[in-house]
């Protein structure tokens, strides 16, 4: 299955801390988010301190035990040091939602995202996991049933589910990844429909007019802002994005979250405290955390970390696969050297890009002095010599995007 933790550096504290180099930024942040909300949203200090004790409350009573009773707590506010590995997963079937997306015999891990912050905050990238992809499995144990499951050698990554609960498919992609991940949150169907709807709509663009109705989305070419069902529908659609598989799902998914993480960062969700309290609420009674996770201090923490990030150096990519094994028709088998050499430089915080930087003519190091109708300007002898930022290395092979780019979705043709 995916790469054995020894074959690779091992992601020591990675996942445990985040840096924040401005303790006292952060702190100053949540004092004004506090006081925002006091002012804002409530009147007076005691029905503001019910809203953050409700909030908190919901976070805790949602949350899901990843690691068993001895794990460490989480670290507070200012005292992270190092980057964070966090895997959201995404199901297809929650007795919650009912029928209203159709009835399934059992609950799969469709969605599968391993999201990687840097030691230093440069830089991100989020790794989307196909559901069909062909990975070993490890012994699980489902805590709500008790009942023991072995180890399988090769099955679809979406069945880590069915074999224990989002503590399994933690442990499964931490098999795969030789990452350690320690923060992990689950989302249904119903859930992605009103967090969207709290973040008011996020644009996307199509290359052509779409027609899907085993999705239910019908959408104009061009830009279109979707929300609620319209979004979860661009979100499923095979048959009317891409070339109608499974793969092509995943593109839509690293479109839109690219799209929203430009729309929060650049409408002033983050700053708008209404806003920012409706999105907070509508995650808290939608989304699963882990109790690693369900803090508010941790949460805020890793959103400061990640609205920090340059759109260029946050990147969306594909796990590396074929869909061409004689031996696993259907299903995608793992490209183990490409999937090696990403996940060794994501270990060890190193950024890469997905093509090669363009050829440029201008000089890495500064020329002569210019020239100006006074005579020679002399350089400032106690400035230092300019250092060019290194260009993060391509990796061929690898199919995704940066949060930067804004290219349109490719509709599938008849």
């Amino acid at each position: 299955m995916g790469l054995p933790v020894t074959e690779l550096p091992h992601t020591t504290g990675i996942a445990r801390h985040g840096r924040l180099t401005r303790s006292h930024a952060v702190t100053g942040v949540l004092s004004a988010v506090a006081l925002g909300l006091a002012v804002i949203l409530v009147s007076g200090a005691a029905l503001a301190a019910f809203a953050l004790w409700q909030f908190s409350s919901t976070v805790a009573a949602n949350s899901i035990d990843i690691d068993g009773a001895d794990a460490a707590p989480p670290p507070g506010i200012g005292s992270y040091e190092n980057g964070f590995n966090l895997l959201i997963v995404g199901v297809d079937n929650d007795s919650a939602q009912g029928s209203a997306y159709g009835v399934r015999e059992t609950t799969l891990n469709d969605v599968n995202i391993l999201v990687h912050v840097s030691a230093d905050h440069t830089n991100a990238v989020v790794v989307s996991i196909p559901r069909d992809l062909v990975v070993a499995h490890p012994e699980c144990t489902d805590a709500a049933t008790g009942e023991a499951f072995g180890a399988l050698a090769a099955a679809p990554v979406n069945e880590a589910m069915g074999r224990g609960g989002l503590p399994c498919v933690v442990n499964t992609v931490e098999e795969l990844t030789g990452l350690d991940i320690p923060y992990a949150g689950l989302a249904s169907f119903a859930g992605v429909v009103r967090l969207t709807d709290a973040v008011g709509g996020v644009p996307v663009c199509l290359s052509e007019p779409v027609d899907d109705p085993k999705a239910g989305l019908s959408l104009p070419a061009g830009t279109s802002i979707v929300s609620g069902d319209t979004a979860l529908a661009f979100l499923r659609s095979r048959h009317g994005v891409g070339d109608g598989s499974d793969l092509a799902r995943i593109s839509s998914q690293q479109l839109y979250l690219a799209s929203l993480m430009r729309t929060v960062r650049g409408d002033g969700t983050l700053t708008d405290l209404p806003r920012l309290y409706a999105l907070a609420n509508a995650a808290a009674g939608n989304i699963s955390l882990s109790t690693s996770f369900a803090h508010t201090d941790t949460m805020v923490s890793m959103a400061l970390a990640l609205a920090d990030i340059d759109l260029d150096r946050l990147v969306f990519v594909q796990y590396p696969g074929t869909t061409e094994d004689p031996d696993y028709p259907g299903k995608v088998v793992p490209l183990q050297g490409l999937a090696d050499t990403m996940f060794a430089k994501i270990a060890a915080d190193e950024p890469f890009s997905l093509t090669a930087a363009a050829p440029t003519d201008e000089p890495l190091v500064a020329g002569p002095p210019a020239e100006s109708p006074e005579g020679p300007v002399e350089p400032d002898a106690a400035a230092p010599p300019a250092t060019p930022t290194p260009t993060p290395e391509a990796l061929d092979g690898l199919t995704g995007r940066t949060a930067a780019d804004e290219s349109c979705a490719q509709v599938a043709s008849d």
